[in-house]
Formats: structure tokens, C-alpha cells, sequence
């Protein structure tokens, strides 16, 4: 159960990231980063932030290796812009809601489409 400093401050690393990946970072593999959520600790310690790409997961591995790189940069300004006693270690994953909703996505029209199918058989061959 997260309570609401945890959100606030998950908010503000939220705004915040996604303004310095989009607006600072000069490395080209941060291009197109989208930061998705960001969940931290109850000791505001560690922020796993969750992210994901235009590039979608073909770019997966190039994303998370220029974030990587960029963690010590990130968190260094992350500490100048908020207020808080300690900065949190920043934790990166790659966020796949995107992709299981295409997937679900898919499935639900596929299912739409056969049972298309199969009413307009039913039309064509009435018994």
C-alpha cells in the first residue's frame, strides 16, 4: 500500500525524468523514451521507474543500455530539482503494458472477426 508522500514524490521524479530524458540527455538511444510510471519505496530510497519506446521493443535493449549510462546524470539532477533528504537510486525497467494491450487487443479482434464469419455463414446456409 503506497501512501501519499510515496505518490507525490513518484509524481514529481515522474515529471521530472520525463523532462530531463526528453529535454537534456544528449545520448540518440534516449530518443522517443516515454517514462511510463514510477513506483518507489516507503523509504523513498529507490524509484523503479518503468519506460518505454517508440521504437517499441525492437529498441528495448538500446533504451536500457543509454539509461543505464545516463543513471549517474539522472539522478544527479533528479537530487538539484527535488526536495528530499536523500536522492533515490534510480532503478530501470522496461514497461510492457503497451505490448499486452496490443495483444489483448488483437485477440478481442479476432474474436469479433470469427464470429462475423460465422453469423454470415449462418445467413448463406440456413439449414
Amino acid at each position: 500500500m503506497t501512501t501519499k508522500r510515496q505518490r507525490r514524490v513518484a509524481e514529481q521524479i515522474h515529471q521530472i525524468l520525463s523532462e530531463l530524458i526528453q529535454f537534456e540527455a544528449d545520448d540518440p538511444r534516449l530518443s522517443g523514451v516515454t517514462v511510463m510510471d514510477v513506483l518507489i519505496d516507503r523509504e523513498l530510497m529507490v524509484a523503479t521507474v518503468y519506460v518505454n519506446s517508440l521504437g517499441g521493443e525492437e529498441s528495448q535493449q538500446e533504451v536500457m543500455s543509454g539509461l543505464s549510462k545516463a543513471t549517474g546524470f539522472l539522478r544527479y539532477e533528479l537530487g538539484q530539482r527535488i526536495q528530499l533528504q536523500n536522492t533515490p537510486e534510480l532503478r530501470f525497467k522496461w514497461d510492457e503494458s503497451l505490448e499486452t494491450a496490443a495483444r489483448i487487443d488483437a485477440l478481442i479482434a479476432s474474436l469479433h472477426k470469427d464470429q462475423t464469419e460465422e453469423k454470415a455463414e449462418d445467413i448463406d446456409d440456413p439449414d
